[in-house]
């Protein structure tokens, strides 16, 4: 949308209202002629042939590999990002190389019979900030008979998830808390949150969420019972990674969670949920 001065990006929930060259808060979406364009596109930062558990997905086609993309950007600020060197960064603070749809996806074909490869997943940086890339990627690895995965913090509009529901197979996406108020600390909307997890889940997408702990900020009683009953509420079989912080980014100087309160904490969603997994333990 554009008003003549400024032209909005209705992408995610910030909807940056920006001037002509000008990229929005997560360093991947740009105004250019009037419109939003992906700036990210086909600009690659990372490129891994991962096992699927590492997305981590502990239920779907456990004991493959999937070849894992990541471009740069992100429309959070976690304090605690564990990627923070491309996904807190935009294109002139990255080195990347760049490649087409059809490019990477014959790079997942020719990794099917030695590797044991099932497509692409797209992660390492925020991959629905450059959602057309996604999109146009699934399409080409769709049509060489292989899967997609997104790895997403599924802060975005309920427009993109429409356009790339029917191309992802499965997704993590990570239920960083249990209210806006957390997710006004890591600068995100809960409620959009939400939503992607419950229209994923609806339309056949396999998903697991995963909630990192991080001490004084989600690690109560409380947080973990909230979290596991709306995941309850769409569906208890959605299986949850309770997963244990260590000092990175803006919170190098605190803690890791105990080992301790990981597992206690996962006694508890087990009350509301029937697969619950521990991960950093």
């Amino acid at each position: 949308m554009s008003d003549g001065k400024f032209t909005v990006c209705i992408s995610c929930p910030h909807h940056c209202r920006l001037a002509e060259g000008k990229t929005g808060l997560c360093r991947a979406r740009m105004a250019r002629d009037g419109k939003i364009v992906c700036a990210n596109y086909g600009k690659v930062t990372s490129l891994a042939l991962d096992p699927i558990e590492k997305k981590p997905l502990a239920f779907f086609h456990p004991g493959t590999r999937i070849l894992s993309i990541g471009s740069f950007g992100c429309n959070l600020r976690c304090p605690f990002c564990q990627n923070d060197s491309i996904s807190q960064r935009g294109e002139s603070a990255v080195p990347f190389d760049t490649a087409n749809p059809a490019q990477l996806a014959d790079i997942a074909l020719r990794l099917k019979t030695e590797h044991n490869n099932i497509g692409i997943a797209y992660t390492y940086n925020e991959p629905l900030v450059g959602w057309e890339f996604v999109r146009d990627c699934a399409r080409e690895v769709h049509a060489r008979g292989m899967l997609n995965v997104i790895v997403s913090n599924g802060c975005t509009e309920a427009a993109v998830i429409d356009e790339i529901a029917p191309l992802i197979d499965a997704a993590n996406i990570d239920l960083k808390g249990a209210s806006q108020e957390y997710y006004d600390w890591v600068g995100g909307d809960f409620a959009a949150v939400c939503r992607t997890i419950e229209t994923l889940y609806r339309r056949g997408c396999h998903v697991e969420l995963t909630t990192l702990i991080v001490p004084g900020h989600n690690d109560r009683e409380a947080d973990i019972t909230e979290i596991a009953k709306f995941i309850a509420s769409v569906s208890p079989d959605i299986p949850l990674h309770v997963t244990r912080f260590f000092p990175r980014h803006l919170m190098s100087n605190a803690a890791p969670t105990p080992v301790t309160s990981v597992h206690s904490l996962a006694d508890i969603a087990r009350r509301w949920l029937k697969r619950v997994v521990v991960g950093n333990c």
